[in-house]
C-alpha cells in the first residue's frame, strides 16, 4: 500500500520545453556543451557554486554573450504551470492519505523562472502541499545519484515498498527503482499526473 508520493518538479506538474535552451544558446553563439560546461552545470544544479559565478563563467567563456542573454537562454526551459494540476495537487494534500515530497533537480535561476511564470502566490501554495520540498541545490544531492534517494527514504523513515516516485526522466526512475521504489516514468504531453490513480490504480 503506498504511503508516500514522491514527486518531481518540472515536467510533471509545470511544463517545460527541453529543446529551447539548445535553440536559444545557439543564438548567442553557444553550440553545444563541453564536459567542462556539463561539470558546471551540475556544480550550480547541487548547489556548488552561486549565480553570480555561473553566469560569470559562461561569461568569460563566451564574451560575446551578457549575462541576461546567458539566463534568458538557460530559463526558456520553464513554460507554465496549469491550474488544474496545482488544485489536484491541492486535493492531495488537503486529503492527507499520503505522504507528499518534492524532489526537484533545479538551481536559483530556474526558480526565479517559475516563480515569475506562476507568480508567488501560486508558487507558495504549491509549496505548501508538501510535507517535505527538496530542490537540489538545496541539499547538494541530485538525481539519478543513488545517495539522494536514500537520503529521502532514511530522513522520513520510508519503507521503499510503500512509496511511489512520479519524475518524467528514466534514468531517475531506474535509479529508485534498484532501492525498491515503485515509479511512474511518466510520459510528457501523452500523461499527466492528475491520471494518477487511473494508471497506477493496482497500487492504491
Amino acid at each position: 500500500m503506498i504511503k508516500t508520493l514522491l514527486f518531481d518538479f518540472g515536467d510533471v506538474f509545470i511544463n517545460l520545453d527541453k529543446e529551447a535552451p539548445n535553440i536559444e544558446m545557439k543564438k548567442i553563439g553557444i553550440h553545444s556543451f563541453s564536459n567542462e560546461m556539463m561539470e558546471i552545470n551540475k556544480q550550480y544544479e547541487t548547489g556548488k557554486i552561486a549565480t553570480t559565478q555561473f553566469l560569470d563563467w559562461y561569461h568569460k567563456a563566451f564574451p560575446c554573450s551578457s549575462k541576461k542573454q546567458l539566463s534568458d537562454a538557460w530559463n526558456s526551459i520553464i513554460l507554465t504551470f496549469p491550474e488544474y494540476r496545482l488544485k489536484f495537487l491541492e486535493g492531495l494534500a488537503n486529503s492527507k492519505q499520503y505522504r507528499l515530497i518534492l524532489l526537484s533537480n533545479t538551481n536559483n535561476l530556474h526558480i526565479e523562472k517559475v516563480i515569475e511564470n506562476m507568480t508567488l502566490k501560486r508558487y507558495n501554495r504549491f509549496k505548501n502541499c508538501f510535507d517535505a520540498f527538496y530542490l537540489s541545490q538545496e541539499i547538494n544531492l541530485r538525481k539519478p545519484d543513488k545517495n539522494i534517494y536514500e537520503f529521502i527514504l532514511n530522513y522520513h523513515n520510508i519503507n521503499p515498498n510503500e512509496c511511489l516516485f512520479i519524475d518524467d526522466t528514466k534514468e531517475n526512475t531506474e535509479t529508485a527503482k534498484t532501492l525498491g521504489i515503485h515509479t511512474w516514468n511518466i510520459i510528457p504531453k501523452k500523461e499527466d499526473v492528475v491520471d494518477l490513480f487511473q494508471i497506477k490504480k493496482v497500487l492504491f
